[in-house]
C-alpha cells in the first residue's frame, strides 16, 4: 500500500441494508481518513493533539515522500496551519521515534524525514533525496565491526552530479 490513506470503500444502497456488504480486505483501514490517523498516532503511543494530526495529515497523505522541518513548515503554512517550526521540529522527531518515519542526516547541516519507513538507500541529486531500491545495493561485503560491537543499520546516501560532458 502506497503511503497512509487508502481508497474509500464504496457501498451500495443493498450492502447498507446487510445484503452483500463491501468489507475491505483484511488488515486494511477502511473509512475516515482522520479516523485512521488518530488510530495511527494513538497506536504508535501519540497523543492525537491538533497540531500532530495537522502535521500528520501533511505528511502522510500524499504517500511515501521525503521533507525538510522547513519543508513541511512551508506546506504548513501554504494549507494555513499555524504551527511554529519549533513544534515541527519536535512533532518530527516524535514522529521518528515512535517509528512513524525514518531520519536521514545527509550532511552535518541538512536532515531529511521519510513516510517510507520500511529499509531502503537514497540518491541525494540537487538537494533532493531519491529512493533506490534494497535490493539495488549489495551489502555482503562489509568490513567487520570493532571487538564487541555489531552493525545496527546501514543506511547509503548515493550523491550524485553531473557527468561531464563527453
Amino acid at each position: 500500500m502506497i503511503g497512509f490513506f487508502p481508497p474509500m470503500v464504496k457501498t451500495s444502497s443493498r450492502s447498507r441494508r446487510g445484503e452483500n456488504p463491501a468489507k475491505p480486505p483484511l488488515g486494511e483501514l477502511a473509512g475516515c481518513p482522520f479516523h485512521d490517523l488518530r488510530m495511527k498516532l494513538t497506536t504508535a503511543g501519540l497523543r492525537p493533539t491538533r497540531q500532530r494530526i495537522s502535521l500528520g495529515w501533511l505528511l502522510f497523505s500524499k504517500g511515501f515522500r521525503h521533507l525538510t522541518a522547513e519543508n513541511l513548515q512551508d506546506e504548513a503554512q501554504a494549507s494555513k496551519v499555524s504551527i511554529s517550526l519549533a513544534t515541527i521540529y519536535n512533532s518530527l522527531h516524535q514522529f521518528t521515534d515512535a517509528g512513524l518515519l525514518r531520519e536521514i542526516a545527509v550532511d552535518g547541516t541538512r536532515t531529511f524525514f521519510d513516510t517510507n519507513t520500511a529499509r531502503h538507500h537514497h540518491f541525494l541529486l540537487d538537494g533532493v533525496l531519491i529512493d533506490i531500491p534494497e535490493v539495488a545495493v549489495d551489502l555482503s561485503h562489509l568490513p567487520l565491526p570493532p571487538t564487541g560491537k555489531r552493525i545496527a543499520e546501514i543506511e547509503v546516501v548515493v550523491r550524485l552530479r553531473d557527468a561531464p560532458a563527453p
